[in-house]
């Protein structure tokens, strides 16, 4: 009997009922998007890895991604995400556009990461991003959109939230407990794995980057505030302008969202699934502003998210709103 060659492992074949899943998906993600007055682009699927190498995070560049040389002995990836591409294209052309700048996106990605379920090396991601305006209001906009989506697919504030913080408020507390601030990212990368490991490994983490006792007991002590939020201007305006857009049911602060990519300045989100056994983010985001200029343009204000198939497409699936 011949032996059938399989697929790439982390791929998915698309038979016509999962073409039909991918394009109802991406039906409902571009009626939400055109719906705030977001415009459709695309960038390429092939990018040079000098783009992410100082923009992105080790991780990202030297764990998930597909490097290889081409002929002519460039390194070049499979994009593993979509925010350095959109930087790198609007700083080529930054005195012809229009600000701001209101773009959305959808389509596939690449990360070599280990496959599991809601979990693959190819996958399909929604990028939403709103370029040019630097108050906490856009940031609202953006949130709202997420928000908007899950009531677009009947996704009820009981079954998602979105975990929303702000990253200079995280700082303004490690500064307070005279963390130096070449030290900060770390802690920062630190609180973002905190529900992956247990409290012993990651108070010795703490310790293990040079945090003493006092000062791991304030950090802790910080991030069980609930009303920490009222000590940031930038959140305070956030729900407030949540609030008067309707979605605020489904918006909780939570100090410990944080985001584990270097680019983020300020405002990150993350939104997850209740009462579920899917785990993974269903999106996250937030505030970049000093992107643009790192890949070679004038400093421009950013924010956006990005959202993956895998997690929300099995998410509906459980709960039958496919």
């Amino acid at each position: 009997m011949k032996q059938i060659i399989p697929s790439v492992k982390g791929t998915r074949d698309y038979y016509p009922e999962e073409m039909a899943v991918r394009n109802w998906l991406y039906q409902m993600i571009r009626q939400v998007s055109t719906s705030f007055g977001y415009q459709e682009w695309e960038a390429p699927m092939l990018e040079t890895i000098a783009l992410y190498a100082s923009k992105s995070g080790e991780e990202l560049v030297n764990q998930q991604s597909f490097v290889f040389p081409d002929r002519g002995g460039e390194m070049l990836t499979l994009r593993p995400e979509l925010t350095p591409s959109l930087a790198r294209m609007v700083a080529q052309r930054q005195n012809q556009l229009v600000f701001p700048l209101r773009w959305w996106s959808w389509g596939p990605f690449w990360r070599y990461e280990r496959p599991q379920r809601g979990r693959t090396r190819e996958f399909f991601q929604w990028n939403i991003d709103l370029i040019g305006v630097d108050t906490p209001e856009v940031d609202a906009e953006l949130i709202a959109i997420a928000a908007s989506f899950f009531i677009q697919i009947g996704l009820s504030a009981q079954k998602a939230v979105i975990y929303v913080n702000d990253r200079q408020l995280t700082n303004s507390e490690l500064a307070a407990l005279d963390v130096p601030a070449e030290k900060r990212y770390e802690y920062l990368n630190l609180i973002d794995r905190r529900g992956k490991m247990e409290p012993s490994e990651w108070d010795a983490n703490a310790l293990d980057l040079g945090m003493n006792i006092q000062q791991l007991e304030g950090m802790k002590a910080f991030l069980s505030k609930p009303d920490l939020w009222k000590k940031s201007e930038t959140l305070v305006r956030v729900f407030d302008a949540l609030e008067v857009m309707g979605v605020q049911d489904y918006v909780r602060y939570d100090p410990n969202t944080i985001r584990g990519l270097l680019y983020y300045t300020s405002t990150v989100f993350e939104a997850y699934a209740l009462d579920s056994n899917i785990k993974r983010a269903l999106l996250g985001g937030g505030r970049y502003d000093n992107l643009m200029s790192q890949v070679g343009g004038d400093p421009l204000p950013a924010v956006g998210f990005a959202m993956g198939d895998l997690a929300i497409g099995l998410l509906l699936q459980s709960i039958d709103l496919i």
